[in-house]
């Protein structure tokens, strides 16, 4: 592939003599092969480069001016474009070419497979699975139900064992409660029976006091 740029050689334009200059300047400082074609001094030349730019490049009159560069027969572009592939580190893209290991461009064509190629998709989407495959606790999965149901259980356990106190209370409570019947019982059957013993004793004191009094009036 040979890069073609056209120029013209006795311009009288200050400015067209410039945009050509920087265009070859920049060729040579990049070590890029091309040839130098000039269009004042050769007529197929100008007729060829006219007659090769695209007409959506051409300017309003429909003639070109130099620059112009080709990869081939392929266009490449004007000063213009070949000034904004400059300002983006992409003039072997702009000039057909693919860039040397190591430059700025060939590090962002990797960078461009590597997301076109989605090496970078790929990554993403395995450190996703492995979020995914991260076990999780239960309790964090249940959230809030799995602790509420222990809770429950704990407190059902507390009352159960509340109960058997309130149990274990309440006979000891019973027990006392015969005993102290008992010995009630008791006390009411030892009083009956000094209540019964009384009368007879009132008996054998009546005859006595009977008989003192007898023997007093004698």
């Amino acid at each position: 592939m040979v890069i073609k740029v056209f120029l013209a050689s006795s311009s009288g334009s200050t400015a067209i003599k410039k945009k050509q200059q920087d265009v070859v300047g920049f060729l040579e400082a990049l070590k890029v092969d091309y040839t130098q074609l000039d269009i004042a001094c050769n007529e197929d030349n100008r007729m060829w480069m006219r007659q090769n730019v695209p007409e959506e490049k051409k300017p309003t009159n429909g003639i070109p001016l130099p620059p112009q560069i080709f990869n081939e027969e392929s266009y490449c572009g004007d000063y213009e474009t070949f000034f904004d592939a400059k300002e983006d580190n992409a003039v072997y893209s702009f000039l057909g070419l693919p860039p040397p290991p190591g430059s700025k461009e060939a590090q962002q064509a990797d960078m461009a497979n590597i997301v076109e190629n989605g090496t970078h998709t790929e990554e993403a989407n395995a450190e996703e699975n492995v979020d995914d495959s991260t076990e999780v606790p239960e309790e964090e999965r249940n959230g809030d139900a799995h602790g509420e149901e222990e809770q429950e259980q704990a407190a059902d356990e507390e009352e159960g064992e509340g109960g058997e106190e309130e149990e274990e209370v309440e006979e000891a409570e019973t027990a006392e409660d015969e005993a102290t019947e008992g010995e009630t019982a008791g006390d009411e059957e030892a009083h009956a029976e000094e209540e019964e013993e009384q009368p007879a004793d009132l008996l054998s004191v009546i005859p006595s006091r009977k008989k003192k009094s007898y023997e007093s009036l004698r």
